[in-house]
């Protein structure tokens, strides 16, 4: 019987500079066994995802992934564009983390109130690879926000962050500060993918980075984590 999914996102689910986590789920199981459906868009936040659900909606779907909020511990950081992606993204109010958990509550509000599906909420992939950096600190501290809406609404938690806490613990690796992404360095990465045909895993090495490209999107050890956690927490013990 085949499953249907739909997983709904920002930049790392549209999957246009970062490893397709989709691909990789869809690889984990035999042919025909999931159906999925990809609904992501670049630089979107929590209340983007909010607006945007009437084709979620419209999609019948067994399971329902979240994995959103990079944007939202981002735009907490020092260093990012805070007012220009309100004016891209057209954004009402000014980002904040009670912002965020009010939005995604709403969004797992409607899905249960108007689907039938499991849902699953991710937490956040590391940001940079500093452990003790503020941008790790703002993923984790976002995380923490997405683990309080799923108890709360009796939805499934899915630790991505933590488990990639663990890799990044385990590689060791080199402490590169963190740099914020801006628009020139990801199309910089886009070219050099689409284009030029470099492989991203090859992007990532060369920049000593262990599960992103350029801190924020992922390469296939970080994907393959995001394909991972949800195959432990939604389907596979559902099989």
């Amino acid at each position: 019987m085949t499953t249907r999914i739909a997983c709904l996102g920002d930049s790392l689910t549209r999957a246009l500079i970062s490893v397709d986590y989709l691909d990789l789920l869809r690889r984990r199981h035999p042919p025909g066994d999931l159906q999925l459906a990809r609904f992501g868009a670049n630089g979107d936040f929590a209340y983007n995802l909010l607006r945007s659900l009437d084709a979620v909606i419209a999609n019948p779907s067994d399971v329902i992934t979240v994995l959103i909020g990079t944007n939202d511990a981002r735009a907490s950081l020092a260093g990012y564009r805070v007012d220009k992606a309100m004016k891209r993204k057209q954004l009402p109010e000014r980002p904040s983390a009670g912002w965020f958990q009010q939005c995604l509550g709403a969004v797992v509000e409607r899905l249960r109130a108007e689907t039938d599906a499991t849902i699953g909420l991710l937490s956040l992939p590391a940001l940079g690879q500093q452990l003790d950096g503020a941008a790790a600190q703002a993923s984790q501290r976002y995380s923490r926000m997405i683990a309080e809406v799923a108890t709360t609404n009796n939805v499934t938690y899915l630790p991505l962050h933590e488990r990639q806490i663990e890799e990044l613990r385990q590689a060791d690796p080199p402490l590169i500060p963190y740099q914020e992404v801006t628009l020139a360095a990801s199309l910089g990465v886009l070219v050099q993918h689409a284009v030029l045909r470099f492989n991203l895993d090859t992007i990532s090495r060369r920049r000593n980075l262990v599960l992103t490209t350029d801190h924020i999107h992922q390469n296939s050890r970080g994907a393959t984590l995001i394909a991972e956690v949800i195959d432990a927490g939604l389907l596979t013990e559902n099989a």
